[in-house]
């Protein structure tokens, strides 16, 4: 396939473009935690910025080991391990779900957004499946395959 290459370098061109965004998301975020000075049902300010600098930098890496696999893949221009699968669709569930939040809670330009990202994710995982050199096993009348 000819399109594939590029489309893998594009995911993960955004997905490390989108680490480093979550990552200064989270900065900003921990700022304003920790100006208001405000505790939350009695959880302690400085822990929850904490939380917020651990999260921001957990989800960042996490994005960004995404996006550095696709960029591998593209380069590479071959099948992924299944460790390697596992981790990306793990990914595109990931933005599914963060896509469904922010239309809620940003609107529907961040819903495009992540989108966009979760179809270019799975468009590699679909263009990079792994080849199989084995025809299908042939369907008998009854709609079950022989054992």
């Amino acid at each position: 396939m000819v399109a594939r290459r590029p489309i893998a370098l594009a995911a993960g061109t955004v997905l490390v473009l989108e680490a480093v965004g979550l990552v200064l998301l989270h900065m900003v975020l921990a700022k304003v935690m920790g100006g208001q000075r405000m505790s939350l049902d009695g959880l302690d300010p400085d822990l929850m910025v904490t939380a917020i600098w651990v999260m921001g930098g957990v989800f960042g890496a996490y994005v960004a080991l995404c996006g550095a696999l696709l960029v591998l893949l593209g380069v590479r221009d071959r099948s992924p391990g299944r460790a390697i699968r596992i981790v990306l669709i793990s990914c595109a569930i990931t933005h599914g779900v963060l896509g469904a939040v922010a239309v809620g809670l940003v609107g529907w330009g961040a819903f495009a957004c992540m989108m966009v990202v979760l179809g270019l994710v799975v468009a590699s995982l679909v263009l990079y499946a792994p080849e199989d050199g084995e025809p299908a096993p042939p369907v008998q009348e009854g709609g079950v395959a022989p054992a």
